[in-house]
């Protein structure tokens, strides 16, 4: 078989220590499978960054000197629509969480993160899913925590898929762990979904946190 296809990552970050450090890790930490294509300190420059890059992924951090994180990620989407965002930040803050999504992010890591711990939530984003920390996705539902009526009607192998589908898993990733094909995967989770009344995997989620499943 072939080797996996090299994640270009672009760095939009103004700590020169985290992004030189994440620059010289990410092809080790990954096996050669990630590496960086180019960083700027600069969140008016995101989105030159990334048309001259063109990464796979942006990786941007919301604390940033004005214009900021957020107007970063919204410039990156308007450009260059094609290319994933995930934001970073080193603070618990749900509300710029939040912010960040709608802006056009498609995941949330906290800096925290341990360095090996970054490949498998970023191809998860690249495999069109979105990404987001248990506790984050708990103190977002939190205000509106009500049971989850159809909680009652998922059997075991659901509410496994149901907990793989709220860790982010990409669909090749749970077909590994369920031992299916990815055909099978998609299938299950199009069932899921309709039985939960929901269309997309964030809401599915969403779901798995609400009904304390996570």
């Amino acid at each position: 078989m072939p080797a996996p296809a090299t994640v270009r990552i672009a760095l939009v970050d103004d700590h020169p220590l985290f992004v030189r450090g994440l620059e010289l890790l990410l092809p080790s930490i990954t096996g050669g499978r990630a590496e960086g294509s180019g960083s700027t300190g600069d969140a008016s420059a995101a989105a030159a960054l990334v048309r001259r890059c063109l990464p796979d992924l942006a990786l941007v951090d919301l604390h940033m000197p004005p214009p900021g994180g957020i107007r970063a990620i919204s410039a990156v989407r308007r450009t260059t629509p094609g290319v994933r965002v995930v934001a970073m930040s080193g603070l618990a803050e749900p509300e710029l969480a939040v912010q960040a999504l709608r802006a056009g992010a498609e995941g949330y890591l906290p800096k925290s993160s341990e360095p090996e711990e970054l490949l498998p939530p970023l191809l998860a984003v690249l495999d069109g899913w979105a990404v987001l920390p248990a506790e984050l996705l708990g103190a977002l539902v939190a205000p509106a925590r009500t049971p989850l009526p159809a909680a009652a009607l998922l059997d075991d192998e659901e509410r496994q898929l149901l907990r793989l589908i709220a860790k982010g898993r990409s669909t090749l990733e749970i077909a590994d762990e369920l031992h299916v094909s990815e055909r099978t995967v998609k299938r299950l989770t199009a069932s899921l979904l309709r039985k939960l009344r929901v269309s997309t995997r964030t809401e599915a989620a969403a779901l798995a946190g609400n009904a304390g499943l996570l």
